[in-house]
């Protein structure tokens, strides 16, 4: 995968993930990536819970940790907590998550 096509980057202690969450959907699963109309790269991510008092971030960070075989406490919500279009932190070492990621995506 190109550089640019991925929806992450390396960070000081971590990636920062660009991800794109709907919510109240039957299953949760991360479906891999797609791209915006403006070129940039998210990870598509969907999950059971409802948007209302922070429950589908909570899922989404859930999944993400679980899905990465990470600690809950290793990510968190960078910013977009109540937007569809969302950046999160995933503490760690980014050449480890980074190849993680790539498999998770697909």
């Amino acid at each position: 995968m190109a550089a640019a096509a991925v929806p992450w980057a390396p960070c000081k202690d971590g990636i920062a993930l660009a991800v794109r969450l709907t919510p109240k959907s039957s299953r949760d699963a991360v479906e891999g990536i797609a791209h915006l109309a403006d070129g940039r790269a998210v990870l598509k991510a969907r999950v059971r819970a409802v948007p209302e008092a922070g429950a589908a971030n909570e899922a989404l960070l859930r999944l993400l940790a679980k899905s990465l075989s990470l600690p809950p406490s290793g990510v968190h919500l960078e910013s977009g907590a109540t937007s569809r279009l969302k950046t999160v932190f995933i503490a760690g070492d980014p050449a480890a998550l980074a190849a993680k990621l790539a498999t998770l995506a697909g």
